[in-house]
């Protein structure tokens, strides 16, 4: 093993453990909490971290504890369906751009370049002003706001897949243009879809916690991180905890999916297989 690989392993490996946690703590949920995350208790308000709770209650007597674990499905729920979304819309796009005739490529990419200049969270906004708030409509803004994306990646890479002998040897043979794509251009560019839905998904989960702050995102009595936080802002000076403890399970799972993308880009990544 090289210095070079050395140095790439611990960025996957970290980034999967940190992802393994959140997952680890939305699996557990489903079959217990320390107590009902939806469940209001006056008396146990603003209660600090105890033995029984944890990480304290906030202003509705909910432990956080339960909370942080349930609002993992939310996050996890959300990136899944958005990152799907994008990948099942974006990448036949890209594929479909760079194997059309030039006209027609272009035509495609320049309308998945209006999308992508648009402010993905103002879209979801829009969405959520249109259609309602709630979890759905977060993952479905966020998926489409994510399609170009994945679009620009999969034309990327089928345009190299497209210039390999071995392709040019297919088509000679008379193959039709999906077969090609089915059989060559896909597995060679799943590493670059892998690495994309990676990054993707922390975006997603940054989107949904910052809908779910401005109220357009996962309705309540469900639980959210970002809503969360934005029930803490009366509290912030005197009760900071309220939004230290979902902040850093944002964190988490962000710094996850981007260390996690990082060490799958460099181990599935055909330039920098050479370098090891």
């Amino acid at each position: 093993m090289t210095t070079a690989t050395k140095r790439r392993t611990p960025t996957l490996t970290v980034g999967a453990i940190l992802i393994g946690l959140v997952v680890l703590l939305a699996l557990v949920s489903f079959i217990w909490t320390p107590y009902d995350p939806t469940r209001v208790d006056a008396a146990v308000r603003l209660l600090g971290p105890t033995g029984d709770y944890l990480f304290g209650t906030d202003k509705f007597g909910r432990d956080l504890v339960s909370q942080i674990m349930v609002g993992a499905q939310t996050t996890l729920y959300v990136g899944v369906v958005a990152v799907g979304v994008a990948a099942l819309i974006g990448t036949p796009l890209g594929i479909l751009a760079a194997m059309s005739p030039r006209w027609f490529g272009e035509f495609i990419m320049r309308v998945n370049d209006l999308v992508l200049a648009f402010p993905a969270l103002l879209l979801a906004i829009m969405f959520g002003a249109v259609f309602g708030a709630s979890t759905w409509t977060a993952m479905v803004a966020i998926g489409i706001a994510t399609v170009p994306s994945f679009a620009r990646i999969a034309r990327s890479g089928t345009l190299q897949v497209m210039s390999t002998e071995y392709v040019l040897a297919a088509r000679a043979a008379g193959r039709s243009r999906f077969a090609i794509a089915r059989r060559h251009v896909l597995p060679n560019i799943a590493g670059l879809l892998i690495v994309q839905s990676s990054v993707s998904f922390a975006i997603a989960v940054l989107a949904e916690a910052a809908l779910s702050f401005l109220g357009f995102g996962t309705r309540p009595p469900t639980p959210s991180w970002g809503r969360m936080l934005q029930e803490s802002q009366e509290l912030l000076a005197v009760q900071p905890r309220l939004a230290i403890v979902p902040g850093i399970a944002i964190a988490i799972a962000v710094l996850g999916f981007n260390l996690l993308g990082d060490g799958l880009r460099d181990r599935l990544d055909p330039r920098l297989a050479g370098r090891r």
